[in-house]
C-alpha cells in the first residue's frame, strides 16, 4: 500500500490573506485614532498616524489579490 501525493492535499497558502487583514486592520485603528485624539485630548494627530491610514487600502488590495489567486480555476481548459 503506497501513498500516493495527490492524498494529502497541500495545505492551504494565506500568508497574503494574513497580510492583507493585518494591514487593513492596522489601518482601521489609525483612522479611528485620528477621531479619537482630539475628541480625548486637546492635541491634533501626528503625521504618523496619517501614514498609517495607508495600510487600510494597501489592506483591501492585498486582500483583492488573494482572492484573484485562489480563485477557482476552470476545468478541462475552458474559460467559463
Amino acid at each position: 500500500m503506497g501513498t500516493s501525493s495527490s492524498a494529502s492535499p497541500r495545505p492551504p497558502r494565506n500568508g497574503l490573506l494574513k497580510a492583507a487583514v493585518a494591514c487593513f486592520a492596522v489601518g482601521v485603528v489609525a483612522v479611528v485614532a485620528i477621531f479619537l485624539i482630539p475628541a480625548l485630548t486637546d492635541g491634533t494627530p501626528g503625521l504618523v498616524l496619517y501614514l498609517l491610514t495607508l495600510a487600510w487600502p494597501l489592506g483591501f488590495a492585498l486582500a483583492i489579490g488573494f482572492a484573484l489567486q485562489s480563485g477557482r480555476r476552470a476545468r478541462n481548459g475552458r474559460n467559463t
